[in-house]
């Protein structure tokens, strides 16, 4: 009985060490392959072009919130 508990532990003890060194060896020598430094590259550039989208937008709206203003003050009806 004892020889069974000795290795039901040290079978996920031995596991749980593998999978942590195969971790820091994949982190050291570089964790991304092209493929995933690609992708994260594009999915920058989208995330940047939705920003500078959204800068326009906002800028619109001011303009728009100006001129309904103006109007406003002027009694004019929209």
């Amino acid at each position: 009985m004892d020889e069974v508990a000795i290795i039901a532990v040290s079978i996920p003890i031995i596991a749980i060490l593998a999978v942590t060194f195969i971790v820091c060896v994949k982190i050291i020598f570089g964790g991304r392959s092209a493929k995933t430094s690609d992708l994260a590259d594009e999915e920058t550039r989208l995330i940047q072009d939705i920003y500078h989208g959204l800068l326009k937008m906002e800028e619109r709206v001011e303009s728009l919130e100006t001129l309904l203003l103006d109007r406003e003050k002027r009694g004019d009806r929209v």
